[in-house]
C-alpha cells in the first residue's frame, strides 16, 4: 500500500488538469503552479504522530506498543478517521487510510478532513483490563492532537463502542471543562453514541449495490444500451434467477451487508457464501444469515467451523477453506475483511462480475485495473463504505445539539446522503471512459482543489 493514495491523487489531478471546469480562472503558468501546489498539499499528510505506548501487563511485564495518529488534511473540517487495532498496522497503511478518508469525506460532502489511527496489536492477545489501559494510553499520548474541533477518532478493525467509551472518558479526564461528547464517535448510545452507528457501514455497503442495480437502473433506462458495462448491468438484471452473493468478512460490516441482502425485497439475490478468519461456509440455495449472525454473536464473532456444529444449530452449509470464497463462481463479491485481498496473484481467478468494497483497499491498484479492463464493475471503498463516517457526523452533530435521532431517522439521513453522491457519480461513470473508482477520486479531488483555491492556499 506504500504511496498508493499519493499515486491516486496525482492521477486525479492529471485527469482534471485539461478539464475546463477545473480551476477555470487559472491559465498558463499560474495554472501549472496551482497544479504543482495541489500535488504537494494533497499527496502529503499535515501531521504524522507516532509513539510507543508503555503498557503494564497483568503478568507483571512491561511492553512498548507502536501506535499512530495521522492527520492528512483538514480543509473541509476537523480530522476524522478510525483507530485500528491489528497486528498488521504500519505507518504507510495509516497514512494511506488518512488520505482515503480526506477524499471520502469530500466525495460525500461530509464536513470533515481525513485522519486515521492504529495500534500494532492483536486485541485477542490482551485482557479487557489491558485493552482498557491501551486505550487510555493512546488518548494520553496523543491528547494534544485530539478534540471535538481538532481530530475525532472512531472505531475501525479491532475496536468498537467499548473502546470509544473508554477513550472518551480518558479525554474527559485529561481535559476537564472542555466539550467531550464529540471527541470520539462510534460510542455506546448511553454515552452519547448514535442509534444505528454500528450497522451504518454495512447498510451503506449493501445500499450502494442495491442503488446501482435497482434505483439507478430503474430511473436511467436510456443509458443502459450505450456501452458494454451498461449492457452487462442490464443483462444481469434480466436473467431469470437470483443474483448469487459471497461475503468475505462476517464482522460489523460483512454480517450487516449479508443481512441486508437476505432481507432485500427489491432485488432477487441470495447470499450463498460467507467467510471469516477461520472458514468459508457455502450453500448454493442460500445461507440462513440470521441464524449465522445469532451464532456469531454468541461465539466471540466467529462462524461455525465444522459440520457437527452446523448440524447442532440447524444451519445448512458446507465447510470450505477460508480463502476459497474470493474465487467462488458467484455474481457478486462483497469484500468486508482486510486490504489487499485481490492482487496480481489471484486476479485472473476472480469470477464475480460485480465487486463491492466494504473494507478499505481490498483490491490492489494492479488488480483493480485488470478487473476493470475485463469488464468487472467495482463499487469502490470510497463510495460504498462511507456509511460509518456519515453516521459519525450525525453522532457528532447530535452531541453538539444534545438532541438525538431515532434509528429510522438516522438510516433515512444516511440513505439520503449516499443517494446524493450516487446521483452525482453514477451518470458520469456510465457516460465516460473512467472506471467508477477514478470518477469518485476525480470528484473528490475537484472539490478539495476548488476549496483550497478559494481559501487562497495554493500560493
Amino acid at each position: 500500500m506504500d504511496n498508493k493514495m499519493e499515486s491516486v491523487i496525482q492521477q486525479s489531478l492529471g485527469a482534471l488538469l485539461d478539464e475546463n471546469i477545473f480551476l477555470p480562472r487559472l491559465n498558463g503558468d499560474t495554472r501549472e503552479r496551482a497544479y504543482q501546489s495541489l500535488v504537494s498539499i494533497l499527496s502529503t499528510p499535515n501531521h504524522i504522530n507516532k509513539s510507543f505506548l508503555r503498557i503494564s501487563l497483568e503478568n507483571g511485564r512491561i511492553v512498548r506498543i507502536p501506535a499512530f495518529r495521522v492527520q492528512h488534511n483538514n480543509t473541509l473540517g476537523p480530522y476524522k478517521g478510525g483507530i485500528r487495532f491489528h497486528e498488521s498496522v504500519n505507518e504507510d497503511e495509516v497514512v494511506n487510510m488518512a488520505k482515503l478518508m480526506t477524499l471520502k469525506n469530500a466525495l460525500h460532502d461530509v464536513p470533515f478532513g481525513g485522519g486515521k489511527g492504529g495500534v500494532v496489536i492483536n486485541p485477542r492477545d490482551y485482557s479487557e483490563k489491558e485493552l482498557n489501559l491501551i486505550c487510555k494510553k493512546y488518548v494520553h499520548y496523543f491528547s494534544d492532537s485530539l478534540g471535538t474541533e481538532k481530530d475525532i477518532p472512531a472505531p475501525d478493525i479491532g475496536t468498537g463502542e467499548r473502546e470509544m467509551d473508554w477513550m472518551m472518558a480518558e479525554f474527559k479526564s485529561i481535559h476537564p471543562g472542555e466539550t467531550y461528547r464529540g471527541s470520539f464517535t462510534g460510542k455506546s448510545v448511553m454515552n452519547g453514541g448514535s442509534l444505528g452507528r454500528r450497522e451504518a457501514t454495512g447498510k451503506g455497503v449493501y445500499y450502494s449495490f442495491k442503488y446501482l442495480l435497482y434505483d439507478f437502473v430503474k430511473d436511467n433506462k436510456t443509458l443502459m444500451d450505450k456501452n458494454s458495462t451498461n449492457r452487462f448491468v442490464q443483462t444481469t438484471l434480466e436473467h431469470n434467477r437470483p443474483l448469487t452473493i459471497a461475503v468475505q468478512g462476517f464482522g460489523n460490516v460483512g454480517s450487516v451487508a449479508a443481512l441486508e441482502a437476505y432481507n432485500c425485497v427489491h432485488l432477487e439475490n441470495k447470499v450463498v457464501a460467507v467467510s471469516d478468519r477461520y472458514v468459508t461456509l457455502y450453500n448454493s440455495d442460500g445461507l440462513d444469515i440470521p441464524a449465522l449472525i445469532n451464532y456469531s454473536n454468541n461465539h466471540e464473532g466467529d462462524l461455525p467451523t465444522d459440520k457437527n456444529i452446523l448440524k447442532d444449530f440447524g444451519i445448512e452449509a458446507t465447510v470450505q477453506n477460508r480463502d476459497s470464497l474470493i474465487e467462488l463462481n458467484v455474481d457478486v463479491l462483497f469484500l468486508a475483511a482486510l486490504e489487499d485481498q485481490i492482487t496480481e496473484t489471484n486476479q485472473s481467478n476472480i469470477k464475480a462480475r460485480i465487486i463491492v468494497e466494504g473494507a478499505n483497499a481490498p483490491i490492489t491498484q494492479e488488480a483493480d485495473k485488470y478487473l476493470s479492463d475485463n469488464g468487472v464493475i467495482v463499487i469502490p471503498d470510497i463510495l460504498a463504505n462511507a456509511g460509518g463516517v456519515i453516521v459519525s457526523y450525525l453522532e457528532w452533530m447530535q452531541g453538539r445539539e444534545t438532541q438525538f435521532y431515532k434509528e429510522e431517522e438516522v438510516f433515512k439521513l444516511l440513505y439520503d446522503k449516499m443517494s446524493t453522491t450516487f446521483e452525482t457519480v453514477f451518470p458520469k461513470f456510465f457516460n465516460d471512459s473512467f472506471p467508477l473508482r477514478q470518477n469518485c477520486y476525480n470528484h473528490a479531488v475537484m472539490k478539495l482543489s476548488t476549496i483550497l483555491y478559494r481559501q487562497g492556499k495554493l500560493y
